[in-house]
């Protein structure tokens, strides 16, 4: 049996590797900067856990470097006051052994003593010429390339000082060494500190591994306490943000298991909410009764005005036309004290709908063909069925598609065509209003529903608009248990879909 290998298979899998791997790395330094940017640098958790931490690692680093020293005075420390002391008696000793002796003789015989009750203790004499001239018997028990770079050292530090032979330690201390009145030469004093000194060592070292892993042990603790300490924070901030303004006078913030801090920062706010929803509350009493007061007197006023111009043979075309422009101007307010009226009778619940069910083609035609009266403007009805029912309010419905399509109007161009498209899916009707007018920046979709908002300050001016006609469409719908949105693009156009329940 003949097997064939596949040609440029084992070519590619190479490429097909780094590639992955590069996806992958690719992948990580997403997810790196993703983590970066999401840290707040400026948040309260972040700023006490930094501070305690820091905190801990000072005094975790202060007793860390205080135990070594303590290590330090109890294992090496010692020893270097063994040599030091040693220096100062021995030349005493082989004093008075020479005395007694020759000065070889006493000197050997001090020596001998010194091995004999310090086994770890090494010593020789080195003459000015450097020749050695004694040795203590144990040095030879050590490596001979230890004893000779031992041996070999001529300068050291007056006082005894730790020293690194290979892989040994040792403690060196030196003094001159004179015998009546003539110098003899240095004499070399050294200890073996090789398992005192690997266990300060090591005994640092593991202090320096438990010091770090206590210091993330307890950042990582301190982090989840303090988060979990703050959640009370979290749980107000978010209750706050979710409050609306038909919630100022009923809800409360409370929390049950929190520190007494954050439970008199939840009365204060309790005590604020209650003040705004009392000046809101006012508020809306007062545009209320300031539209129905000035309604009335408005209306009277356009009626005398619209008689007077009715018997206009007896006018001047300057007098005309300062009466049609103060009729027209009467009526538009007339339009936005009703539309206020309206707002402010839905926000005080007594605005009521009837709510029944109606043939939504018939309405959109209706609404069509007045539209086409007044604006002079192509609008076209497309219907996937027929007849579609919805239940609404037939005059409020209308309303709100007479706003919509008003809208469209005023920010397209003339030559344009305005559409209405009506669907319906499952229990769900929806209306789409679409132009291919000038468009709404992104920054702005998300506020146009709101009141007395507008995009082009100019534009509305020029258009007649207060920035009402999209709020009481948004108002109406939902009153209706719809809901309303928007989909538009800078020089293409702007979709209002609007979905009611069957």
């Amino acid at each position: 049996m003949r097997y064939r290998s596949i040609g440029g298979l084992d070519d590619s899998f190479p490429k097909i590797t780094n590639r992955l791997k590069i996806l992958l790395l690719i992948k990580q330094v997403k997810q790196t900067r993703k983590f970066w940017r999401n840290i707040d640098l400026f948040s309260l958790r972040l700023r006490l856990t930094a501070g305690i931490a820091a905190f801990s690692a000072l005094v975790l680093g202060t007793l860390a470097v205080w135990t070594s020293w303590q290590m330090q005075q109890i294992l090496i420390d010692g020893h270097k006051y063994n040599i030091e002391r040693i220096t100062r008696r021995l030349p005493q000793d082989i004093k008075i052994y020479s005395e007694m002796m020759q000065p070889e003789t006493g000197l050997q015989k001090a020596i001998n003593n010194l091995e004999n009750t310090n086994t770890n203790t090494f010593s020789w004499l080195k003459k000015p010429n450097h020749q050695i001239l004694i040795v203590s018997h144990n040095l030879n028990l050590l490596p001979k390339d230890t004893v000779s770079e031992l041996i070999s050292l001529t300068k050291m530090s007056i006082k005894p000082q730790v020293y690194q032979i290979n892989q040994s330690y040792f403690i060196l201390g030196s003094c001159d060494l004179q015998v009546q009145g003539k110098l003899l030469g240095k004499l070399f004093i050294a200890e073996d500190i090789t398992r005192e000194q690997t266990m300060f060592v090591t005994m640092v070292n593991n202090l320096r591994i438990a010091s770090t892993l206590s210091i993330i042990l307890i950042t990582v603790v301190i982090l989840f306490y303090i988060k979990r300490s703050l959640q009370p924070l979290y749980q107000i901030n978010y209750m706050a943000s979710v409050i609306s303004v038909e919630d100022l006078g009923s809800v409360q913030l409370y929390l049950d298991h929190a520190p007494s801090e954050v439970k008199e920062l939840a009365q204060t706010l309790n005590m604020l909410l209650s003040r705004l929803s009392k000046s809101w509350e006012q508020e809306r009493q007062l545009v209320s009764n300031i539209s129905h007061e000035l309604r009335t007197p408005l209306t009277i006023i356009h009626g005398y005005l619209q008689s007077i111009l009715r018997r206009k043979s007896n006018l001047t075309e300057i007098q005309q036309e300062a009466l049609e422009t103060a009729a027209s101007e009467a009526e538009r307010t007339i339009h936005l004290l009703q539309d206020l009226l309206d707002l402010a009778r839905a926000d005080s619940g007594y605005l009521h709908f009837q709510m029944q069910p109606i043939v939504l083609n018939d309405l959109v035609e209706e609404v069509v063909v007045m539209a086409r009266k007044y604006s002079d403007r192509q609008i076209t009805i497309e219907s996937v069925a027929y007849p579609i029912e919805v239940r609404a309010d037939y005059n409020r419905l209308k309303q709100v598609l007479l706003n919509l399509i008003n809208n469209a109007v005023n920010y397209s161009e003339s030559d344009t065509q305005i559409v209405l498209k009506l669907n319906q899916m499952h229990e769900k009707i929806i209306i789409q209003v679409c132009d291919q007018g000038y468009g709404i920046p992104l920054q702005h979709q998300a506020r146009i529903f709101e009141r007395f908002y507008r995009v082009d300050e100019s534009r509305s001016h020029m258009t007649g608009g207060y920035g009402l006609g999209l709020s009481i469409v948004k108002t109406f719908v939902e009153s209706m248990g719809g809901s309303v949105s928007v989909e538009s693009k800078l020089g293409e156009g702007s979709i209002f879909t609007i979905t009611l329940l069957a």
